[in-house]
């Protein structure tokens, strides 16, 4: 009766052990795709280009002086979506979104916005607040990229949205004979980058047929002194740092 006890619990002992190393080996699988992500993604982000200035934004309220403006400053974001030639799967792109957009760090002066491009001809943005969105925007999946009507090509393509840092100040002058419309128009409100900078974060989700694959991205904006260069730019072609996540679609 004892060997039959030892033998039960050393088997016991077996399994339990078995079940530890198990256990361990799924954490650490965790663990590596929280760290690494997906590793060949069907499609992903490419290119970020992001270019800041700033602008005079004309005040509707009755003034005699020549210049009478809000002073807004603009960082435009384009993300270029490319897909992956060593993914030899058939996919398409139903949609891809900005999701979760979040002011991580707000600034000293001004309202941050976020703006969509304008449907209408012109100017590719506009200050009118059908264009704003709050933490969420959406490019529909199509034959070609159209940024007007939020949509990008199914096989990549190029998005593009606005972050403004709205109303930093008011500009009203009689003196100047014309204002340039650029980062140095803070100088005229006594207003220094610091003071208009801030911290951003977003997702960008890939949406397939019954897969979407998320990554982040955190942006200090504006990109660079403005108030002195005028306008500043980033362009980042080496995106291999970003670390995407699958999820599963079960409702579509």
């Amino acid at each position: 009766m004892k060997k039959t006890s030892n033998e039960q619990m050393l088997k016991a002992c077996i399994m339990f052990g078995a079940l530890v190393i198990i256990l361990v080996i799924i954490i650490g699988i965790i663990l590596k795709y929280q760290v690494e992500g997906e590793k060949n993604v069907p499609f992903y982000l490419a290119e970020m280009n992001v270019i800041s200035t700033a602008e005079g934004v004309g005040n509707q309220e009755a003034t005699e002086m020549r210049w009478n403006m809000n002073i807004f400053q603009n960082n435009d974001i384009y993300l270029k979506i490319a897909k992956n030639e060593n993914n030899k799967k058939a996919e398409k792109i139903e949609k891809v979104a900005i999701e979760n957009l979040q002011i991580t760090k707000t600034p000293q002066k001004g309202t941050i916005q976020a703006y969509m491009p304008n449907s209408t001809e012109g100017r590719t943005f506009s200050y009118d607040e059908q264009y704003i969105f709050q933490n969420q925007l959406t490019y529909t999946g199509s034959s070609k990229s159209d940024q007007q009507n939020l949509e990008i090509g199914n096989q990549g393509g190029m998005i593009v949205f606005r972050i403004s840092n709205t109303n930093i100040g008011t500009y009203q002058s009689d003196e100047d004979e014309e204002v340039i419309h650029n980062g140095t128009i803070l100088n005229k409100i006594n207003t220094t980058t610091e003071e208009v900078q801030f911290e951003v974060s977003f997702d960008v989700a890939i949406y397939l047929d019954h897969n979407v694959y998320r990554t982040n991205i955190q942006l200090t904006l504006p990109t660079g002194n403005i108030a002195e260069e005028g306008t500043s730019y980033i362009e980042k072609k080496d995106m291999s740092n970003l670390v995407y996540k699958r999820y599963f679609l079960f409702n579509e």
